[in-house]
């Protein structure tokens, strides 16, 4: 059943209003109430449908121990996407999405080891003696361009596990990249957008800010709750290895102390002292 409250709180983010009805994309037409003032209404139960499959699909994944990659770079999605990322921990995009980010992985991890060494270059108390200004001054705006488009995934040490997107038609690139490689999208998704192009849909209005607002919240929320099943799927599996451990090592002992009895019973006069002790 539906959550009255994140009903309103949706409703009161402005979630239905779509797009001008002349911008629709015809593929949006299940997830269309109806229209008022030539302004497309979405289904707000269409949009909770979506959140709900988005949030189970994230926490499972999450929980598995993938990652999901937040992109956002329009204006109005830029800190959102920033601040998800960082209390969710997970790689975000708010800037520019480079193309190749997953498809030319490779070449995107070179320029974050790049990154890593002009960071270290810069924080040396040598460098003013090592380089000239105007070589110091070319290695400051190299750091501060590659910070600025990689800075969101530079904890991003191997792709993906899903692709998080607030607006599939400005992200467009990164939406192929994406399905060319298998990872699954799951899309904050207005009138004017194609659903084919993701694998989970949540309809609703992409460009005001408070709807973005309440749906990352949502999700993110859905996966803080999958790291925190994570952190208890790995210590199962920690104290499952340390029994296994322990087992072995009883096995061990158990073929040693057999060991030791047959290397006993080979002595000379060790089958006599039972008699002896007998007599």
């Amino acid at each position: 059943m539906a959550n009255p409250q994140l009903v309103k709180d949706l409703i009161d983010a402005g979630i239905h209003f779509g797009h001008r009805c002349s911008r629709w994309n015809p593929k949006m037409k299940p997830y269309i109430y109806g229209r008022k003032n030539l302004i497309h209404i979405i289904d707000v139960r269409e949009t909770l449908k979506g959140l709900l499959a988005a949030k189970k699909f994230l926490n499972k994944l999450i929980a598995s121990g993938k990652d999901v990659v937040i992109v956002g770079t329009k204006r109005q999605a830029r800190g959102v996407v920033e601040e998800m990322g960082k209390r969710t921990g997970m790689p975000f995009v708010a800037e520019r999405w480079l193309g190749g980010t997953l498809t030319n992985y490779r070449t995107i991890r070179s320029r974050l080891q790049r990154l890593e060494e002009l960071e270290r270059i810069l924080q040396s108390p040598d460098v003013n003696k090592a380089y000239s200004k105007k070589m110091e001054s070319s290695l400051k705006r190299e750091y501060r361009k590659i910070l600025r488009n990689l800075s969101g995934i530079r904890t991003m040490d191997k792709l993906p596990g899903a692709m998080f997107v607030v607006d599939v038609k400005r992200e467009d690139i990164a939406v192929k990249e994406a399905k060319k490689i298998g990872i699954p999208v799951v899309a904050l998704i207005d009138t004017d957008s194609d659903p084919d192009e993701v694998d989970i849909a949540i309809p609703g209005n992409d460009d005001a800010l408070r709807a973005i607002e309440l749906i990352l919240k949502e999700v993110g929320d859905a996966v803080v709750e999958g790291k925190a099943g994570r952190s208890v799927r790995e210590e199962d599996k920690g104290g499952d290895r340390g029994g296994e451990g322990g087992g072995r090592e009883q096995r061990r002992g158990r073929r040693r102390t057999t060991s030791q009895q047959a290397e006993e019973a080979d002595k000379p006069g060790a089958a006599e002292e039972p008699a002896a002790a007998g007599a």
